[in-house]
């Protein structure tokens, strides 16, 4: 796919959604629509360094196509962070960004013919938001789709509503969300058990392992160890993809 040109974004409007997380929405007025397919992202260039390798940050988009020029980000702030600290400090609604996009290869299959494991942590929540909402409007045929997304508290839930309400009505579709520093009435602990007793399920005692492809997002130290555990089950590197953040 050729490079796209570096285009002028509009901060059309910005919402809090946790106490270090905001969504953007962001308009590209030259585009009358802004193309890309669920899972890309798009590249910002801040004026935050003098070397331009050191002013890119690249961010996943959160919305998913629908025939406008304007798409969602959902940003957390890091602590130290640049390009983050930039954004939260700086950007106001109005504000003009550099950007250019869409890019990457992490989107659905062409056709989902296995069962599909989305693993997420965080703001990686932001591609499969994307392809969910795509599958939903499109009516994609699909196998079973889980979607495990980790993080601390119930406050950390991104689109939380949203993505139930996803989940009771695209057949096939299981929302597991699981809290690592907070007891609730849902999953607690990490992602790893989960998509493992999954698996073991699905085999009910047999030795074969079920057809399934994985789509990690979110920190290295979640996905390094999903992809250890995952090729220990028996899968291959072929089977799981990733979007690294940070």
């Amino acid at each position: 796919m050729a490079l796209q040109p570096w285009r002028k974004g509009i901060v059309t409007r910005i919402t809090e959604e946790t106490y270090n997380t905001r969504r953007y929405w962001i308009q590209i007025p030259e585009l009358p629509s802004f193309d890309f397919t669920p899972g890309q992202f798009i590249t910002f260039d801040l004026p935050i360094d003098e070397k331009p390798a050191r002013r890119l940050r690249s961010y996943s988009i959160a919305s998913w196509p629908d025939g406008t020029n304007t798409i969602e980000l959902v940003i957390v702030l890091l602590e130290g962070g640049a390009g983050t600290t930039y954004l939260f400090n700086e950007i106001k609604e109005g504000a003009e960004l550099t950007l250019r996009g869409p890019q990457g290869v992490f989107t659905l299959p062409q056709s989902i013919d296995t069962d599909l494991m989305l693993i997420c942590t965080g703001t990686g929540i932001a591609p499969f938001r994307s392809m969910m909402h795509y599958i939903q409007e499109h009516q994609v045929s699909h196998k079973d789709i889980y979607l495990i997304f980790g993080t601390r508290t119930q406050k950390d839930l991104l689109y939380f509503d949203e993505i139930k309400e996803l989940a009771s009505s695209v057949e096939g579709f299981h929302y597991i969300p699981t809290l690592s520093r907070e007891q609730w009435d849902g999953c607690c602990g990490y992602v790893h058990p989960i998509y493992e007793d999954i698996i073991k399920q699905k085999q009910n005692g047999s030795t074969e392992l079920p057809l399934m492809n994985f789509m990690l997002c979110g920190w290295k130290v979640m996905i390094d160890e999903a992809k250890e555990r995952i090729q220990r089950l028996g899968y291959t590197k072929k089977e799981i993809h990733q979007e690294l953040y940070g």
